[in-house]
């Protein structure tokens, strides 16, 4: 079995740890299937709960288990203990043990070597529990005092161990995600909410949708197979590259960028098909006739929508798009005050905490600041396109050109820092096009100062 899994990783050029991980990550798809089948909500829960365990165990061994469950206790003991300030002590506790374990392991150098360990699905561990605990305290607090998205997931009982293991452990959709919401896990188990038997039907087939996550995976993990042989990492730091031209390297850096992304897609296009196969993607049905089922609470990625996204602000919105939602409901708007809007101060403070989540690799932080900046810098030209006369359609539209453009330049700029972890290596690689992708956002930020567009004319987007 060992000289099998040598073979198969080496005919995909994988270690035989990460081979390991992805069979029991592709096994996630019929383990979430075979859900459907098990009777009542009790023993929902602990299949749930038994089968991430245990394909943990597989993946990274009995050492992971140990480690998911100090977060799990660390935040079930905060619900129990002290109610009222629970989410911000889970909150705490769990970035705290998350930066130890990176700490510790620097999984970065490891995957970056072709290693694998459980940091990456305590990454993902870590939001679900503080969630939980934050919608647990806001079980505390009154309606009138709490936004929509609280009054939806907010939990006024207690959920029991066995319901709380469940959730966190789901059928292994801690490996990748996507995050979800502990009421959300409740009413799939026990049938309630959408899930309920509706004048709509009963609950949609998942079967056309899985298949077409699972085309969309095969066709990612041919498209990386494919790029990455002819894109290594290795070539930012040699002697060759610093020889090239400017434009060469710009492309290359786009071209790096690309190719990895690949990767996430392929990983989260399974994520997805186990999470739809299961039922608990399914997120309600369209208002079309008939109606047809939603399954974005699986959806993880806008692949066409990231890769032409016409803004930079619209890359949270369909990259990772549960953690983006998640850091945008616990993070950044809870760091708006009553009756405030909000500013550069909360969207930096929400870049730095979904970096210190990713690691604390210098290239991680650097890479987040320059997101917040390549965002900061789009709205200044949306603000400015949005404010010249309708008439004027040609300039408008070379506005919008001009931040499509830049979007496509500072993204891939930006993301080798996120690709190659280490400060020398990204400072390296932004030096080498004379620090285009940090000039130009900073420029545009101070220009929106001194040339203001007049907003009285125009109605800015919502997503803006």
């Amino acid at each position: 079995m060992e000289l099998d899994m040598v073979t198969m990783a080496a005919s995909i050029g994988v270690s035989v740890p990460v081979i390991r991980f992805l069979l029991c990550f592709v096994t996630t798809i019929p383990v979430s299937f075979l859900w459907r089948l098990v009777p009542g909500p009790l023993a929902k829960h602990l299949y749930s709960a038994f089968t991430g365990v245990l394909l943990s165990y597989l993946s990274f061994g009995f050492s992971s288990n140990l480690h998911f469950l100090v977060p799990m206790l660390l935040g079930y003991a905060a619900m129990v203990l002290y109610r009222p300030k629970c989410g911000i002590i889970t909150f705490f506790l769990g970035f705290g043990f998350l930066i130890g374990c990176h700490v510790y392991y620097m999984s970065g150098d490891a995957w970056k070597q072709g290693g694998i360990d459980a940091t990456g699905a305590l990454m993902v561990l870590t939001l679900k529990v503080i969630s939980c605990a934050m919608n647990y305290n806001d079980g505390l607090l009154k309606e009138e005092d709490l936004r929509e998205v609280q009054k939806k997931n907010r939990l006024i009982k207690l959920p029991s161990l066995i319901e709380y293991f469940g959730y966190c452990l789901c059928c292994g959709s801690h490996f990748a995600g996507p995050v979800y919401e502990m009421k959300d896990y409740l009413d799939w188990t026990e049938g309630k909410g959408i899930w309920a038997h509706s004048e709509k039907g009963p609950s949609p087939s998942p079967y056309v949708a899985t298949l077409r996550a699972l085309v969309q995976a095969a066709f990612c993990m041919a498209m990386f197979l494919y790029l990455s042989p002819s894109h290594p990492l290795s070539w930012f730091t040699d002697p060759a590259y610093q020889e090239w031209g400017f434009w060469r390297k710009l492309s290359y850096q786009y071209m790096s960028g690309f190719t990895m992304r690949w990767k996430y897609y392929f990983i989260w296009s399974i994520s997805e098909a186990a999470m739809i196969i299961s039922g608990l993607g399914f997120s309600g049905w369209t208002e079309s006739s008939p109606p047809k089922p939603k399954w974005d609470r699986a959806k993880v990625v806008d692949i066409l929508g990231f890769e032409l996204a016409k803004s930079s602000v619209l890359l949270p919105l369909v990259w990772n798009i549960q953690v983006s939602t998640w850091l945008r409901h616990y993070v950044y708007e809870r760091l708006v005050k009553k009756g405030k809007k909000p500013g550069f101060f909360q969207l930096l403070a929400t870049q730095t905490v979904s970096a210190v989540w990713h690691g604390l690799y210098p290239g991680y932080i650097i890479f987040f600041v320059q997101s917040a900046l390549m965002i900061a810098g789009s709205r200044v030209i949306y603000q400015w396109e949005k404010a010249i006369p309708t008439n004027m359609a040609l300039v408008k539209k070379a506005f919008a050109v001009m931040n499509f453009a830049y979007t496509l330049l500072v993204l891939n700029y930006s993301c080798v820092g996120f690709m190659v972890l280490s400060k020398h290596e990204t400072l390296a690689s932004y030096g080498s096009v004379y620090y285009i992708g940090t000039i130009i956002p900073i420029a545009l930020i101070i220009l929106g100062y001194i040339i203001p567009a007049k907003p009285a004319r125009f109605k800015a987007r919502k997503e803006q």
